[in-house]
């Protein structure tokens, strides 16, 4: 039987049940050691590394040949497998039991000098990794990564039809939303002047699939939007696990997407822990009393208490005035740390100063029990008994303090529980936890406008619905207690979605609008597609969209979004490799009926 052009098996296959058949192989020269009269190459394919191995004695031609090529060079060799003897055997790896002895060889593809070490682990500026973002992607970290992203995405895709979800694919080319983040819009050639927009979420369109009838829809959807990038999140596009459905209650949707969050980190976290379902479900006043933030880190143990009523009325005047001004005072327990140097404490002072903050109070309480502190002095021994229990701490432990307007002491109070937990190693390791926030506000208060705005998702349904609405009668206060059916999915600290029950009646749709200041007309002319669908006969339904590179990012333990992505642009959103954005033709620019402004003209002449 005639020999396959290129190769027999690939680089990960062969094993010593091989030994002594001729085989052909082709790939990438990873690695090179050259032992005098023996030549070793490591030779890599997509599936993993075979070692190839030439003498001199045997076939000096051949030998001096493979000495000379690349690293990176691909080449295509035949030869034969031979067992490895005990002592040489790898067992990292895969084909560790064998070696193929070269007899013939093809250069398929010469390499030039590299601009980075592939068979390397060291790192790169940036700006090259991405340039040379084709060879970044044969280092194997990175290979991996993107492989296990296919392996999310696929397992993902399984997971929603078994449950029932069809999938859909909704538009790229759409209209200019009028709300949230900058849109990419694309000029219309035969409609001169007009623009496209490419979507930011299919929000929308999923919404008019259950108004259409159909029951519970999914997508591995493409986003697009213009804002700037972050360790977590990508600038330009991105990927989300779009989802929704109809006749659902916010229970429901939960119960359909736990099984699958949890399924797919089961499947890829190997030997870390991952939350059983249901997932806590977290109100977001007692999320942002006990944790500093709407994304908690459950590894985290550390809660933070209010202690406002102990301080309220004590001798300490700076803490009293706050209060009396409708402040509060946020206390942060530091388990075990009263033994602690005073440059653990002058540590915690200087990381609070960076934040902004003018600095941080602490008590410290002795293994008997003594505070210590400058201010301890202004609590009664009850006072300081009634502190211990608020913040949930014992002799031996310290206790520090953020104060200020409710929102920006609990931000402060999040970020030294975050500091603390680092710094004193409570951080649990190997684990995801999971959970939902819950009962966000649907309305807040605008101290630039006076006035009521949405607190986030103008489309979620309040809680109590339009009663709920009535009843507030414009009351500010009413209608700052109004909840709305709307929850993130978080896993360690990191959002992976928002979703909500939607507001899928027009009555109380322009009502919840009027609240906050537009009226019917403005209504219709921003979201009229919504709105008229909704006008004959729209089902309840809901949804959420859990962002798949954070996913993906999360289960390859990387700090950087990046790092999951085949093709990302840099901070700028730039594509270094591709050279985009580019300057186009004068040409281009007519058939469009583009006009560049002065600014614009004058960069495009300098470039």
């Amino acid at each position: 039987m005639t020999m396959h052009q290129y190769r027999s098996h690939t680089c990960n296959q062969l094993t010593s049940a091989e030994a002594g058949q001729t085989v052909k192989l082709s790939g990438w020269v990873h690695r090179k050691r050259d032992h005098g009269n023996l030549l070793f190459i490591d030779l890599r394919d997509h599936y993993g590394i075979t070692q190839l191995v030439a003498n001199s004695e045997n076939n000096k031609a051949l030998f001096d040949d493979l000495t000379a090529v690349r690293f990176e060079s691909v080449i295509t060799i035949t030869g034969k497998v031979l067992a490895r003897t005990p002592e040489t055997i790898n067992k990292d790896l895969a084909t560790g039991t064998i070696e193929v002895a070269v007899e013939s060889y093809i250069l398929e593809s010469a390499a030039e000098l590299l601009p980075l070490q592939v068979n390397s682990d060291a790192e790169f500026p940036e700006d090259t990794r991405l340039t040379y973002r084709f060879l970044d992607l044969r280092r194997e970290k990175l290979h991996k990564n993107i492989i296990l992203r296919s392996n999310v995405i696929a397992s993902l895709r399984r997971r929603m039809i078994e449950r029932g979800f069809t999938e859909f694919q909704t538009p790229i080319l759409t209209a200019s939303s009028p709300e949230g983040a900058r849109d990419y819009l694309v000029p219309s050639r035969v409609h001169p002047g007009k623009f496209y927009a490419l979507p930011q979420a299919p929000q929308m369109f999923k919404q008019l699939l259950m108004v259409a009838g159909f029951d519970r829809y999914f997508q591995i959807a493409p986003c697009f939007r213009d804002e700037d990038a972050r360790a977590d999140r990508s600038p330009g596009e991105f990927y989300q696990l779009d989802i929704e459905m109809s006749f659902v209650t916010q229970e429901d949707v939960f119960a359909s997407i736990e099984p699958v969050l949890h399924g797919l980190f089961k499947e890829f976290a190997g030997k870390k822990s991952v939350t059983d379902f249901p997932f806590p479900r977290i109100p977001y006043k007692q999320s942002m009393l006990e944790y500093g933030s709407d994304k908690p880190d459950l590894r985290n143990p550390l809660k933070i208490s209010d202690a406002s009523e102990v301080f309220k009325g004590s001798g300490f005047g700076i803490f009293n005035k706050i209060i009396e001004g409708g402040g509060v005072i946020r206390a942060i327990p530091a388990p075990n740390t009263s033994e602690q140097p005073r440059s653990f404490f002058d540590k915690m002072i200087g990381y609070a100063q960076s934040l902004g903050a003018a600095g941080l109070a602490y008590i410290t309480f002795g293994v008997d029990g003594t505070p210590k502190s400058p201010i301890a002095k202004f609590l009664t021994p009850e006072k300081l008994e009634e502190l211990k229990k608020t913040a949930g701490i014992k002799n031996g432990d310290s206790v520090f303090f953020a104060s200020g307007e409710e929102l920006t002491a609990s931000k402060l109070a999040g970020q030294i529980r975050t500091k603390l937990g680092e710094e004193l190693g409570l951080i649990e390791k190997d684990c995801y936890k999971f959970c939902w926030v819950v009962d966000f506000p649907y309305y807040e208060w605008d101290e630039e406008e006076n006035k009521i705005i949405f607190s986030h998702n103008p489309f979620s349904m309040p809680q109590g619905g339009m009663d709920a609405l009535l009843a507030a009668n414009g009351d500010k206060k009413k209608l700052l207690d109004i909840m709305a059916y709307q929850y993130d999915i978080v896993c360690n600290g990191i959002e992976l979605s928002s979703g909500a029950i939607r507001n899928h009646r027009p009555d109380l749709m322009y009502k919840a609008f009027e609240i906050a200041g537009y009226g019917k007309e403005v209504v219709d002319a921003k979201f009229g597609a919504m709105i008229a669908a909704f006008k004959f006969g729209a089902p309840p339904h809901g949804g959420l969209a859990p962002g798949v590179d954070r996913m993906v990012m999360l289960l390859a333990d990387e700090p950087n979004i990046r790092e999951v992505i085949c093709f990302p642009m840099n901070q700028k959103a730039e594509d270094l490799m591709m050279q985009a954005p580019a300057f186009v033709e004068e040409k281009q620019l007519r058939e469009l009926h583009i006009q560049l402004s002065p600014k614009a003209k004058a960069a495009k002449e300098d470039n």
